[in-house]
């Protein structure tokens, strides 16, 4: 069947799934597989439960006229996408980077859609399977798309981009991530500056953080540039405050001085920047800018704060770097009071580096004075250290009840992997 033809069916029955577990009446179910999984397996029991049509590339026993039958299910689905997507005519914005890449995308879809209607990756949906499904849920009535990219290795953005087409682009930044698959940090600014290429290829434009020189670097031949910064850019502003929440002065570019978030970490700078500068691109109003920043509210383990008791508690557990780690951990530090405990995970996906990096990360937390650490899980049972160590999340959740801490301050963060999370679930 040819994509054009399936895209008349999905016109139809808009709605996708690749899971029988969430699947409901009216969906195209896709039978994706990989190393632990195979859909196709499961592809009569989706239509058993109501799917619309069964998308698979293994033979099915049976003869059913809603099995569509494919090379590959993976490569049909993103060549739908593909599709789908060259039915608009509107900015799509992809957002990369080590760090900072889904609150940026939040933020951004907070100041654009109090303005347009928009649409964007729910959850962590930012890779080859994310994306696609992503784009399939952008329905007629969109004016802004805002697509997030995930990547550990080379030549993924640029597929990406391929079924993507973005108009503008956003690397937040390029630090010390997925090092084993990008093979060095140079590695990391080639695969996340795919991006880059895509759009000076395609003359598009693109937003980054002036005060980051290699993304200069990565800018060259882009002639669409939008920059802002600290000092200098198009929109700039500096930390105000940042306890307990982030609050940033605007220097140039907005109507209004200031806006206070309700996001943990002067870290968080850059990211609050870029999204008020998309905005003022596409002529959001500045009060529509400043309130949708304000009432954004992080979820899913990012930068928030969470108070229990008389203690108060850092959540920044959804993923781990050498950069954002040392970043959470300065900004910690900073924070005026007096009894704060540090609970980490392990960085995962470092490759020959993950000694040395968990090294460095224990060095550091070695120069301040904490009421304690606890290190959990990954190279951290590999290095020698002077803290707490536990296997895993839940026996350091064990430990951490039986402290009974009170007045303190806590930060929790880790690799996906290592669901510090659980720590205080």
């Amino acid at each position: 069947m040819s994509i054009e033809a399936l895209y008349n069916i999905f016109l139809q029955y808009p709605s996708i799934e690749t899971d029988t577990r969430k699947l409901k009446k009216g969906d195209l179910f896709f039978a994706l597989k990989g190393p632990n999984f195979n859909g196709n397996l499961f592809a009569l029991k989706a239509l058993e439960m109501g799917a619309a049509y069964s998308i698979v590339d293994e033979p099915v026993e049976g003869v059913d006229k809603r099995i569509i039958q494919t090379n590959d299910v993976l490569t049909t689905l993103q060549q739908l996408a593909k599709h789908h997507r060259a039915q608009f005519n509107i900015p799509f914005i992809a957002i990369t980077g080590s760090n900072g890449k889904t609150t940026t995308k939040e933020l951004v879809h907070a100041v654009l859609s109090v303005h347009n209607k928009t649409y964007t990756t729910e959850g962590n949906l930012n890779n080859h399977i994310g994306i696609p499904i992503t784009i399939l849920r952008i329905k007629k009535d969109a004016e802004m798309a805002v697509i997030e990219m995930g990547a550990n290795h080379q030549k993924e953005i640029e597929g990406y981009c391929i079924y993507t087409q973005p108009t503008h682009g956003i690397i937040t930044n390029c630090g010390k991530a997925h090092l084993e698959g990008f093979g060095g940090e140079e590695g990391v600014r080639k695969g996340k500056g795919e991006l880059f290429d895509f759009i000076r290829a395609y003359n598009g434009n693109i937003f980054a953080f002036d005060d980051y020189s290699y993304l200069h670097e990565m800018a060259t031949g882009i002639a669409n540039a939008v920059w802002y910064g600290t000092s200098e850019g198009t929109v700039t502003g500096n930390v105000l405050q940042s306890e307990p929440y982030l609050e940033v002065a605007l220097t140039k570019g907005t109507t209004f001085n200031s806006v206070k978030t309700q996001l943990v970490g002067d870290y968080n700078l850059p990211n609050i920047l870029c999204a008020i500068t998309v905005a003022k691109h596409f002529n959001v109003p500045d009060e529509k800018i400043k309130t949708a920043i304000e009432n954004y509210t992080p979820s899913n383990s990012r930068s928030q704060l969470v108070e229990r008791g008389t203690n108060k508690i850092i959540l920044d557990a959804y993923n781990a770097n050498p950069t954002s780690m040392k970043a959470a951990i300065e900004n910690f530090a900073k924070l005026h009071a007096e009894n704060k405990v540090l609970m980490l995970g392990g960085m995962m996906e470092l490759g020959e580096e993950s000694i040395r990096e968990h090294k460095n990360i224990a060095a550091l937390i070695d120069s301040y004075k904490w009421k304690a650490v606890v290190l959990v899980g990954g190279d951290f049972k590999n290095i020698p250290h002077p803290f707490h160590y536990f296997t895993d999340a839940t026996e350091a959740k064990e430990w951490f009840q039986q402290q009974h801490f009170e007045q303190s301050y806590i930060l929790v963060k880790g690799s996906r992997s290592t669901q510090m999370e659980k720590v205080i679930a």
